[in-house]
């Protein structure tokens, strides 16, 4: 049996992204009601603000869910301390070593499954103690590393003894049966389930999502060193200009500010944050939650009969 499903107390070997602003108690709720692992995004919330929404998760849903914790956020040392209070099943973390917050979240019962772009990263927190890392490739929306899910998936399976799970690029039956030949014991889907009935976004965002080609994400703030896969748009291509000039670091930042927020609320394709990965392009349609989980999983078994490998 996989030993994730045990583990985590779930039907369906899948975790939902910690996207800022987007994976909300509604969305959350949603996909471990649907049999997998809904995560709430802590984002900028200070930890007051993100107990009321875990305690709003939980009139939602009687099912296992964590929480995203970006430890870069100032609230990050608060947060950390106030989830084990909560004693929330699962925490991810992102933009940052949690190494010195595993212990504490151990003796609370909390799963820790870090989110890492590379094996050196995914060795270091098998040894602080990490129950199973996100190993997340850069077809990723949002922030992203260097790595391609295809090639960093077996080598941090090679390099762990804990389970992967792989994220970037799955969006379709047919990647999860790769990364599950890869190694990986269960995936993290984001962009996908943007399109989704319960994803509370703008619907311009959604429609977007639909309309996207394979080539329609670009990568921003190479420069700054905190790359983010966002849709190509005004803002994208103008941020990226400036970038080139060589404009002061604080002025590109200053541009930013808000964007995200412009995207998700108010749908303003001209001047948001469009984060999306670059699986968009295949995606057609907006679905209920656990019609994405069955439409994921379901044909698996008939794929496997189709391949012809020798």
């Amino acid at each position: 049996m996989n030993p994730l499903l045990a583990m985590l107390g779930i039907e369906y070997p899948i975790l939902q992204g910690g996207m800022a602003q987007v994976a909300t108690p509604v969305l959350a709720s949603a996909v471990s009601n649907a049999g997998g692992l809904g995560i709430l995004a802590a984002g900028g919330d200070d930890a007051e603000t993100l107990r009321a929404k875990i305690r709003q998760c939980r009139t939602m849903t009687d099912k296992p869910f964590g929480v995203n914790i970006m430890l870069m956020s100032p609230h990050a040392p608060a947060i950390a301390t106030m989830v084990a209070q909560e004693r929330v099943p699962v925490v991810t973390t992102g933009a940052g070593n949690p190494g010195v917050y595993i212990p504490m979240w151990k003796e609370a019962g909390i799963k820790v499954i870090p989110v890492v772009p590379s094996v050196g990263l995914a060795v270091r927190m098998e040894r602080a103690g990490a129950d199973a890392v996100v190993a997340e490739g850069t077809e990723s929306g949002g922030h992203i590393g260097e790595l391609t899910t295809m090639a960093m998936i077996p080598q941090i399976v090679d390099a762990v003894n804990i389970p992967v799970i792989a994220a970037g690029g799955i969006a379709d039956h047919r990647q999860v049966l790769a990364a599950f030949a890869l190694g990986a014991k269960a995936v993290q889907c984001g962009t996908v389930f943007l399109a989704s009935e319960e994803a509370p976004i703008h619907d311009v965002y959604k429609q977007k999502i639909l309309a996207a080609k394979d080539i329609d994400t670009m990568v921003t703030g190479r420069r700054t060193g905190a790359p983010v896969r966002v849709l190509k748009n005004a803002m994208a291509r103008e941020y990226n200009r400036l970038s080139d000039e060589g404009v002061s670091l604080e002025q590109l930042e200053t541009m930013t500010i808000g964007s995200l927020r412009r995207a998700v609320k108010d749908g303003d394709w001209e001047s948001g944050s469009f984060m999306a990965g670059q699986v968009a392009g295949m995606i057609h349609e907006i679905r209920s939650v656990s019609r994405i989980i069955r439409d994921l999983f379901d044909p698996i078994q008939d794929a496997i009969d189709r391949l012809e490998i020798v």
